[in-house]
Parts: C-alpha cells; structure tokens; sequence
C-alpha cells in the first residue's frame, strides 16, 4: 500500500489578494504552510511587482486550473512614458529614454491598434520556457533571449485617467498568455516615446475577483480564529461558463470508474454540441469533466468524492503525519 500523502485532504478554490514583493511560487507556499493541505496549486503567475486576484487550487481544484488560466483576465495598470526598460517594468535597468510624451489624445488614439487578436512579443524577462529553462532564469545570467511573438487576445485596453504628463492608468480585458507589460512597451514604441509598467494589479481571473480574495494576512488571522470555511469556494466555480449535467448515483459511479454513459443530451444545461467539454454533477458536487459524442458521455477527468474546504473547519479535518 502506498504512502498516504501528508496533510489535510482539503479541496475547494481560495482567492488570495496578493501584495507586492512575493512570488505566486511563494504564495503558494505560505498557503500550504497555513493550511497544512495535502496538494495545492495557482492558476496564473503574477510578477513580484504585481498584486491583486491569485486563485488558489487545493486538493481535487488542481484538476480544474487549466480552464481557470484559460480564462478572460481583466488588469488595471499604470504606464511610464520616456523610458524602456529591461524587464518592462520599474523593476529593471533603464536601456533607452525620450524627452518626448504623448498627449492624452494621442495616447486613445493608439489604442484600437492593439484590439483584437494581435502579434505580441513576450518580455526578455518572462516565465516562457527556452529549450527547458525559463526566459527571466537566462536573463539574469547576461543572456536575454529575443521570444517570438505570440497571438493573443485583447477585448479591452482604456484610458482610466492620467495623472500627469509621465503616467497614464490603463484597464484592460485580455485572454490567456496576454503580458500586460508588453502592452506597455509596445504601446510606448508607437507613441514614440518607450514606456514601461510602475504598478499592476489584477482584478479578475474568469469567475474570481477581488470581491471574493483575501490577504496572506488576513488568511493567517482567519486560520487562527478557524472561520476559514467563510473564504473557500467549491470546486465548480471555476467551471462556470462550462455546460452542466446533474447525474444519479449510479451514473456518477460508472464515470468514476471511467465508463461511459447514455444521457439526453436536452438534458444538459447549457447549449452543447458534439466534441464539447460538459461538467457531470452530483447533487452540487463536481464528479467528472466529460466529452459528449451523440447522446454517448466519455469522462475526461474524473474526481473524487470531495472534503469541500467550504463545509470543514481547521479542527474537525483529520491529518495524517506519519
């Protein structure tokens, strides 16, 4: 028999609010700590610099953190005019400056050229992988790697305000791979004047927002006063926008097992067609992610019977330290 893995076996989502100066590798990491949960993973780095929604996978929610980095993400963000630099942000070293700053008409005058799905070059300094190490790990040895440009997605980039005449503040929608940074630079080069990101901060990750996000701080308060059912959200969250069906018992156990079944296909909710992805329910609880061929239903991935983080305390999960 196998090693029961340590810690709690506690499954749900958790928004954390993150400060600046830490890692999402980090976060991570202070949760589990706090926590003592046996799994837990984040769905979508954020830069030291940058603060804001970092959702928080534990237990059987690691299963769904694709379709949460697969989501729209939506940012606010402030731009420096007159100076590039190495990392795209205010972390870096100055490499080229300009006199030169746009006015506010010229600045929303450039902004529908970046709408839509467009070409865009990740920054010297990003988590891409080259030939199996990171972009930033190459780039702090002296050997920054000009990264291809990529498609990505971008259904909003405003104006929000303009403090004076070096900075402007932009919110913007994006999709997955969308670096904000690159926005930045890219929208500095066409205004003719460099530019490079002071502040970020992210305000929503597809169905979690800062509504719903807590602090590391407040996390670690919450876990001494054991009220942390209050801030866990149940594994379907993340899968929100996904067509749903509500099977019995007996259904739920042939998909577990890894069989198919026979379903109604009216019986989804939710418009679906064949080939599409359908999240299989249990009386509220999230049993498999399955593919639907004609009326046929084929689990994709499948989960287990859940300890929803929401409906236990810190004082009545048993924990296995052997």
């Amino acid at each position: 028999m196998g090693r029961k893995r340590k810690g709690r076996p506690i499954t749900g989502w958790l928004v954390i609010d993150k400060g600046p100066d830490i890692t999402s590798t980090q976060v991570v990491g202070r949760v589990k700590h706090m926590l003592q949960a046996q799994k837990v993973g984040h769905a979508g780095t954020l830069d030291p610099l940058a603060t804001g929604v970092l959702p928080i996978a534990l237990g059987e929610a690691t299963k769904t953190v694709p379709y949460v980095m697969a989501a729209e993400k939506q940012y606010r963000f402030t731009v420096r005019f007159g100076e590039a630099r190495s990392t795209d942000d205010a972390e870096g070293d100055v490499l080229e400056s300009s006199p030169s700053r746009p006015s506010t008409a010229e600045i929303a005058e450039r902004l529908p050229e970046f709408l839509g799905r467009i070409q865009q070059r990740p920054p010297a300094y990003a988590a891409v992988k080259v030939e199996g190490r990171r972009a930033y790990d190459l780039a702090r040895e002296g050997n920054p790697q000009d990264l291809p440009e990529r498609e990505v997605r971008i259904d909003r980039f405003e104006l929000i305000d303009r403090p004076d005449d070096d900075h402007a503040i932009f919110e913007v929608t994006c999709g997955k791979g969308t670096y904000v940074r690159s926005l930045a630079r890219d929208l500095g080069a066409v205004l003719g004047c460099f530019g490079h990101v002071t502040a970020l901060r992210r305000t929503v990750v597809g169905q979690f927002n800062l509504d719903n996000a807590v602090s590391l701080e407040s996390l670690s308060q919450m876990v001494q006063e054991d009220t942390l059912p209050q801030v866990f959200l149940s594994v379907v969250t993340a899968l929100a926008d996904i067509p749903a069906l509500a099977v019995t018992e007996p259904q739920a156990h042939r998909l577990r097992s890894g069989q198919t079944i026979t379903i109604t296909p009216q019986s989804v909710r939710g418009t679906v067609l064949d080939g599409d992805t359908i999240k299989v329910v249990r009386e509220g609880e999230l049993v498999a992610l399955g593919r639907l061929d004609g009326a046929e239903l084929a689990p994709m991935r499948v989960f287990t019977a859940q300890n929803d983080a929401r409906a236990v305390g810190r004082k009545t999960i048993d924990v296995d330290y052997s």
